[in-house]
């Protein structure tokens, strides 16, 4: 069976102008990369506190899996990059809102984004039916 690898044309989230793809998809599986807090129809941070961005990112990831046929439920592994280890108790409550039932497995680094305004960047993993 041939192997099929695409970049699917998401609408619903602006493309960055970085060298590299919002997702991909090899077969079966959706790929995202690092997805922040920006409201891309305001074309601004959906906010300057980490709760604000932190809901953002989950809905953009929201609309980039159900534009490529796939949905949260699907989602089997997440990275959470965190600016501030302060959040984390702030971000598995939000998590759980996204998450209800059987969340995926995560990973949760502490890190620093490259601007300095971002307190969160979400990577995951999905499967398409």
């Amino acid at each position: 069976m041939a192997s099929t690898h695409k970049v699917p044309d998401i609408l619903n989230v602006v493309k960055s102008s970085a060298p590299y793809s919002q997702v991909v998809q090899h077969e079966n599986m959706l790929y995202v990369s690092g997805i922040t807090g920006m409201d891309y129809e305001k074309g601004k941070l959906a906010g300057s506190d980490f709760e604000s961005q932190a809901r953002q990112a989950f809905v953009n990831i929201s609309k980039i899996l159900i534009e490529c046929g796939s949905h949260m439920s699907k989602v089997i592994k997440t990275t959470v990059f965190l600016c501030d280890a302060e959040n984390f108790d702030e971000m598995n409550n939000l998590y759980k809102e996204y998450f209800p039932k059987n969340p995926p497995a995560r990973s949760t680094p502490i890190v620093g984004l490259p601007i300095d305004t971002l307190h969160i960047s979400i990577e995951c993993v999905a499967y398409i039916d």
